[in-house]
């Protein structure tokens, strides 16, 4: 996700009411680790129990499992697909090979698997859920960015579906996996916009990563077509130039070509909406349908 501006309307209200969020008993503790949750809900699994150490890099184990609670309860959304965590590099020379991941709590330590293309499922463990327990890789702090990984299966190439994207972002946020606001203007967000309505505001910055450099993003449903703006590429940083003190909180730093933001809220776009990506690499749209006649190159430049 790109920083987020207190010119937007939630955080511009959250900022001018910061002194009263502050001294209030809900502030604080909205501020607080989540408490422990009745447990009938976590399913009992034997758990590995050795000591370990939290690192910075991790994150909050409950939380994620909040995330796939949602994507449960939202599955309609995108029936046809499943849900897996997803480590990106955040920091130039970032190994992204032979990463290990751990439940770690403080009795409890799960091995979690992780795939060649660097995506991972939980197990619901009872007692890491009771040790509230860390989702800790081997990796230092903010040198990988953390996103949920929704496809549906038999899309065309270079292809995603929008709902599964908006199902994104509701679970990533939900699943507490930000990582690219500061500290204090992400506490500040999380007082005052929930998952949902961040994720269906006019004016959120949901930063999606394609697996390529990115030459343009366009939405298809049906005969509707739409090429997004430039503005919608690359974190913004045609509108928006973000200098280096800004960039750190940035989890696009070493991604910034592959970038794109979508309009999550419209929902005149269905669910189903088809988002076309055309990469750098490939020097042709991604479809039959967004292959040009004459004259279409010059069309596009007009319509970023």
């Amino acid at each position: 996700m790109k920083r987020f501006r207190l010119k937007h309307s939630a955080c511009f209200t959250a900022w001018l009411l910061l002194p009263l969020l502050l001294s209030s008993a809900a502030c604080a503790q909205a501020l607080q680790p989540l408490q422990p949750q009745q447990q009938a809900d976590a399913p009992s699994v034997a758990a590995v129990t050795v000591s370990g150490t939290r690192n910075p890099v991790d994150k909050s184990y409950r939380k994620m499992l909040k995330g796939m609670d949602l994507f449960e309860r939202l599955h309609g959304m995108a029936p046809a697909a499943s849900l897996r965590y997803k480590f990106l590099p955040r920091q130039p020379g970032t190994d992204m090979e032979g990463i290990l991941l751990n439940i770690a709590g403080d009795t409890a330590s799960i091995p979690v698997p992780v795939a060649a293309d660097h995506t991972f499922t939980l197990p619901r463990n009872e007692k890491a859920w009771k040790e509230d327990a860390a989702v800790m890789p081997n990796r230092k702090a903010n040198s990988m960015t953390w996103r949920t990984e929704i496809r549906t299966p038999g899309l065309p190439a270079h292809t995603r579906r929008l709902g599964d994207l908006r199902l994104e972002c509701r679970v990533g946020m939900e699943a507490g996996l930000v990582s690219d606001d500061s500290p204090f203007i992400g506490k500040l967000i999380k007082l005052v916009v929930g998952s949902d309505a961040y994720c269906d505001a006019p004016d959120q910055q949901y930063l999606f990563f394609s697996d390529h450099p990115l030459f343009s993003v366009s939405l298809r449903a049906g005969e509707r077509r739409e090429i997004l703006s430039l503005d919608q590429l690359y974190a913004g940083i045609s509108r928006h130039p973000m200098p280096p003190s800004e960039l750190a909180y940035c989890d696009c730093q070493v991604l910034l070509d592959r970038t794109y933001f979508l309009p999550l809220g419209d929902k005149s776009w269905p669910d189903d909406t088809l988002v076309e990506l055309e990469y750098m690499e490939d020097g042709v749209p991604p479809s039959a349908g967004a292959k040009a006649e004459s004259g279409t190159d010059a069309a596009r430049e007009t319509e970023r």
